[in-house]
C-alpha cells in the first residue's frame, strides 16, 4: 500500500510537472540585453520583446545591464533560475569571443548559457564622423600607416564584434589602431559623430539612423557581400582587404538546465516572430538578416564561431584583464 502510494505520489508530482510546462509561461519574461540602450543587440531585443508579449500572452521585460563587455548582464541570466522566465539577448562576444579574451571568467558560456533561437545575422559597418578626411578604407589605411597608433576607434566594449571586426581588420590590413571600448554603441556614438574618436565598425542597425540622419558616413561593409540596406557603400575586401568577413549575429539565451520544452516553445516563438512579413521587413532596413532555426543549428554555429575568434584573439596576442 505504501508503495502504491509513493507511486501515486510520484505520478501525480510528474503531471503537474508536465502541466506547469504546458501553462509556461504563466506569468512575465525578462530578456537582459547586456549593453546599454541604443545598440543593435537593444534594438532587436526591443523588437522581439514586443511581439513575444502578443504571443505568449504575458509582459516582456527588456533590461539593459551593461558592463565588462556584456559579461555582467550575461552573468546575471546563468546566475537566474533555469525556468525560462529569464533570458539573455545573446551576441557573438558573450557567447563565442569572451572565454578565450578574458583572463578570469565568472561563467563559461559553452557550459553555462543554452541556446534557444539564432535571431539574426548582422553586417557591420565601418564609420566614420560626416566630416572625416577620411575617404575610403585606402584613405584609412594609408593614414594608419603614417602614423601607427594615432587613429582610433570606438568598440561596444572588448569582445564585441565591433572591436573584433576592427581586430581582424587590423592583422589583415597590416596597421595599428589605438582601440577605445565603451559600454554599449550607444555611449560611444556621440564621441564618435563629434569626433572623439574616429572611427567604429558598429552593426548595421546602430548604424542606419546616424547615416541617415547624415551624422556619419560609411566607408564599408564587414560582409562578403554589400548589403541592401547601404547599396552603395563597398565591402571591406572590395575596399583595399581582399578576404576580410566579420559578421555580427544575436540569439535568445536561456540558463543551462532549462527544460527542453521550455527551450522548444521559446524557439518556436522566436522563429515565428522573426520570419513575419513585418520583422523581415524592419531586418532588411537595419542591414540584418533573420536567421532562426532549431536549437542544435544555434548552438552549432556558436560552436564554430568560437574556434574561429579564439583564434583571431590568439593570432593578435589580445588580452583583457
Amino acid at each position: 500500500m505504501i508503495r502504491f502510494l509513493a507511486a501515486m505520489a510520484a505520478g501525480l508530482a510528474l503531471c503537474a510537472g508536465a502541466q506547469a510546462q504546458d501553462r509556461f509561461p504563466s506569468k512575465g519574461l525578462r530578456i537582459v540585453v547586456p549593453f546599454a540602450p541604443g545598440g543593435s543587440t537593444d534594438i532587436f531585443a526591443r523588437l522581439l520583446g514586443e511581439r513575444l508579449a502578443a504571443a505568449v500572452g504575458q509582459p516582456v521585460v527588456i533590461e539593459n545591464r551593461a558592463g565588462a563587455s556584456g559579461n555582467i548582464g550575461a552573468e546575471a541570466v546563468v546566475r537566474s533560475a533555469p525556468d525560462g522566465y529569464t533570458l539573455l539577448m545573446a551576441t557573438t562576444g558573450v557567447m563565442a569571443i569572451n572565454n578565450s579574451l578574458f583572463k578570469a571568467m565568472p561563467f563559461d558560456a559553452a557550459k553555462d548559457l543554452e541556446p534557444v533561437a539564432y535571431v539574426a545575422s548582422i553586417t557591420n559597418v565601418l564609420i566614420v564622423p560626416a566630416d572625416s578626411p577620411l575617404k575610403g578604407v585606402g584613405d584609412l589605411i594609408a593614414t594608419a600607416k603614417q602614423s601607427p597608433g594615432r587613429l582610433s576607434f570606438a568598440s561596444s566594449g572588448a569582445g564585441a564584434s565591433t572591436h573584433m571586426s576592427a581586430e581582424l581588420f587590423k592583422m589583415m590590413a597590416g596597421v595599428d589602431l589605438l582601440h577605445v571600448p565603451y559600454k554599449g554603441s550607444g555611449p560611444a556614438m556621440p564621441d564618435l559623430i563629434s569626433g572623439r574618436v574616429n572611427m567604429m565598425f558598429e552593426n548595421m542597425p546602430g548604424a542606419v539612423p546616424h547615416l541617415k540622419a547624415g551624422k556619419l558616413k560609411a566607408l564599408a561593409v564587414t560582409g562578403l557581400k554589400r548589403t541592401p540596406a547601404l547599396p552603395d557603400v563597398p565591402t571591406v575586401a572590395e575596399a583595399g582587404v581582399p578576404g576580410y568577413e566579420s559578421l555580427s549575429w544575436s540569439g535568445i539565451a536561456a540558463p543551462a538546465a532549462t527544460p527542453r520544452d521550455v527551450v522548444a516553445r521559446l524557439n518556436r516563438e522566436v522563429n515565428a516572430i522573426i520570419n513575419g512579413a513585418d520583422m523581415r521587413q524592419k531586418f532588411a532596413e537595419q542591414g540584418a538578416e533573420p536567421v532562426g532555426g532549431p536549437p542544435e543549428a544555434f548552438a552549432e554555429h556558436v560552436r564554430r564561431e568560437r574556434e574561429k575568434w579564439a583564434e583571431v584573439v590568439r593570432k593578435a596576442k589580445i588580452v583583457v584583464n
